[in-house]
C-alpha cells in the first residue's frame, strides 16, 4: 500500500482559499479585472473581506496606469463582485469571498495583516535594500496603533522613493534606503489634502525611474580609486 502523501505549502502565511468563488469570478470577469480581483483577495483582511487602497496605490502595486485600475474597478463594482465604501475601502461581495466574515471584527485591518502590507509596500521599491528588520516591524506596529492607514504608509513610501531617485539623478550617487524609518517624516505630510491627480502623478513618475534601464542608471555606484 502506497502511503498518503502529505503536501506542505512553501509560503503558508500568504495562502488564500481559492474555490468556487474564484471560479465564478474567472468566468465572469475580463482578464484585467480578474487580475485586480485576485490581488484584492490576496491582500484583503480575511475576517472582513475588505481593504483600504486608492486607485493610485493599486496602480503602483500592479504596475498599471490609474486609468486601467479605475476601469477594472468599475467592472468589479458593476458586476457586483466588489462593493465600494468610504475612504477608498473596497469590500469583496459575499458570494465571491470564501471566508466567513467576522461580525465583531470591525472595519480595521488586524495588526499582523497591517504589518505584512507595510512590509510588501516597503520591500517592493527598487531603491530599498533591506530585509524588513525587527525595528521596521516595531515602527509598523506603532503606525498601526497611531491609526495611520496602509494607504498613507504606501503613499509615504512612494513619495520618499521618488525623492530618493531624484536625488540620485541630481547628485550622481547616493545610498539606498535601508529602513522604514527613512519615511517617518512623510507619514504626516501625505495625510494632507492634495489635488486628486497628485498621487497618480507620483505613481507614474516613480514607475519611469523603476524601469530596468532607468533604474540601472540611478542606482548608487561604488567609488573607484
Amino acid at each position: 500500500m502506497i502511503p498518503a502523501t502529505h503536501l506542505h505549502l512553501k509560503q503558508p502565511t500568504g495562502w488564500f482559499a481559492a474555490g468556487r468563488e474564484i471560479e465564478q469570478a474567472l468566468t465572469l470577469l475580463s482578464d484585467p479585472a480578474f487580475k485586480l480581483f485576485l490581488w484584492l483577495c490576496l491582500h484583503a483582511q480575511r475576517s472582513r473581506g475588505s481593504l483600504s487602497a486608492s486607485p493610485a496605490a493599486l496602480a503602483s502595486s500592479l504596475h498599471k496606469s490609474e486609468t486601467e485600475i479605475r476601469t477594472a474597478l468599475d467592472e468589479l463594482f458593476h458586476l457586483g463582485v466588489c462593493n465600494p465604501a468610504d475612504d477608498d475601502v473596497i469590500e469583496i461581495a459575499d458570494r465571491f469571498w470564501p471566508y466567513h466574515r467576522d461580525a465583531n471584527a470591525g472595519g480595521t485591518v488586524d495588526l499582523a495583516l497591517y504589518i505584512a502590507q507595510v512590509k510588501r509596500c516597503f520591500l517592493e521599491r527598487r531603491c530599498v535594500r533591506s530585509t524588513f528588520t525587527p525595528a521596521d516591524e516595531n515602527l509598523a506596529a506603532q503606525l498601526y496603533r497611531n491609526g495611520v492607514s496602509v494607504v498613507d504608509v504606501e503613499r509615504a513610501i512612494l513619495l520618499g522613493s521618488l525623492r530618493k531617485y531624484v536625488a540620485w539623478t541630481n547628485h550622481g550617487r547616493d545610498t539606498p534606503i535601508t529602513t522604514l524609518h527613512y519615511f517617518t517624516a512623510l507619514f504626516d505630510e501625505v495625510h494632507h489634502d492634495v489635488s486628486p491627480g497628485y498621487w497618480s502623478y507620483v505613481s507614474r513618475k516613480l514607475r519611469t525611474y523603476e524601469q530596468p534601464l532607468n533604474t540601472l542608471s540611478v542606482l548608487p555606484q561604488k567609488e573607484t580609486k
